[in-house]
């Protein structure tokens, strides 16, 4: 079955998966024709599949055998401590938080507790850092909304803490334990301090997608669907993480520079045969260029102009990453006519202003406004975007 999963895509996989088939394996445990143990593997085979690939099973929620593990987690966790089966609750707890998507409160007080326990385990040896890597996956999964804003803080700043000091996570755990505390905790202003400047993020991003970045094979051009390295999967986790977390945190020091640096440079890496990667590179740049916090000068400081100029001028680039590079400008260009009170800053973005024109001058933007003028129209409207045809505007606003 494992193997099996690792050949479907996303649509096949959602396709095999739907509450039918979740209705059968209910009842055939009813009628003792399946153990929970075999049932329990098999959720942990597609878990783990749907947790990787960012694909939502729909059908798990609305089948008996959804309800059913809903039932057995608060069971098990109402028994008392000689009697509870911790590995069990674990197991359903995993599978429960990756499957379902709207995770009741109960449910949520159970099964994180139970999970962050996991991750916390300090002893350094395989199997605990195998069981802190399901943990922190299963809780990356948990939507933002469903946690009170500094709720499990304390736990996950812990697992972060420890991990700076004696690596004791894979990379892969050690994003998701991000990811779980990012996208959780950004619209809360008082961790800005936290996250920023104690657990230092946009340092640690940036040495993740560096160390990850050389773990990728980048000249393999034949992409093998289920063979990526997790190495590659966790890269890719971490663009996509970045991708919210650049378009609207108000969180922002010198060091997420150097975070936009090292996103220009798995761009560069993967252009040629990683399309996927690329796209959320350049949609993390986008999102940056159009968020007030982040400094134009950062996309002047590290390549990042030029990166997605080369873009533009590719043969082979497609509809999604051309949209993706024009937003990119549209967003600058905008950032660059929003006029400042401040007289100092005002000077500032002057000349951050005129060292973005001539840096786009001294790399032929002309050439770019002509090649893409007579598609934009075409671009738009496949992407049911509201923005002026006349794509001169963008590039002659700065």
């Amino acid at each position: 079955m494992n193997l099996l999963i690792e050949k479907m895509n996303g649509e096949i996989f959602d396709y095999v998966f739907t509450k039918e088939m979740f209705n059968e394996i209910d009842k055939k445990i009813e009628e003792k024709k399946l153990t929970l143990e075999n049932v329990i593997l098999l959720l942990k085979h597609i878990r783990c599949y749907n947790t990787l690939k960012r694909i939502h099973l729909f059908g798990f929620e609305k089948a008996s055998l959804g309800e059913r593990i809903e039932k057995m987690i608060a069971e098990e966790n109402l028994k008392k401590k000689e009697e509870k089966n911790e590995k069990l609750l674990i197991d359903l707890c995993e599978c429960y938080i990756s499957l379902y998507y709207l995770l009741s409160p109960e449910i949520i007080s159970i099964c994180v507790p139970c999970l962050l326990k996991v991750a916390l385990k300090k002893e350094e040896n395989e199997k605990t850092q195998k069981e802190a890597e399901t943990a922190l996956l299963a809780l990356s999964n948990i939507k933002f909304d469903f946690l009170n804003q500094g709720q499990y803080l304390n736990e996950i700043k812990e697992i972060i803490k420890h991990h700076q000091e004696h690596r004791n996570l894979t990379r892969l755990a050690y994003q998701s334990a991000w990811e779980f505390l990012v996208t959780k905790f950004l619209d809360d202003g008082s961790l800005k301090e936290v996250i920023v400047n104690e657990l230092r993020f946009g340092r640690e991003a940036a040495r993740e997608l560096e160390a990850l970045s050389k773990c990728v094979d980048w000249k393999r051009k034949k992409e093998v669907r289920g063979k990526e390295k997790k190495e590659e999967i966790a890269l890719l986790r971490w663009l996509q993480a970045l991708v919210v977390f650049l378009s609207s945190s108000k969180l922002w020091n010198e060091e997420f520079i150097e975070l936009i640096g090292s996103i220009v440079q798995v761009f560069r890496a993967a252009r040629e045969n990683k399309r996927e990667i690329s796209y959320w590179c350049i949609s993390s740049l986008r999102n940056a260029a159009g968020n007030g916090f982040v400094p134009i000068e950062a996309f002047l400081k590290n390549g990042a102009i030029n990166a997605v100029l080369e873009e533009f001028q590719r043969p082979t680039l497609d509809d999604e990453k051309a949209y993706e590079c024009l937003k990119f400008f549209i967003n600058a260009s905008n950032r660059m006519e929003e006029k400042m009170d401040n007289k100092m800053v005002e000077v500032k973005r002057k000349i951050t202003k005129k060292e973005l024109f001539d840096k786009l001058e001294e790399e032929g933007y002309e050439d770019t406004i002509i090649s893409f003028h007579k598609i934009f129209d075409y671009l738009n409207r496949k992407y049911y975007r509201e923005t002026s045809l006349n794509i001169s505007d963008y590039f002659a606003n700065i």
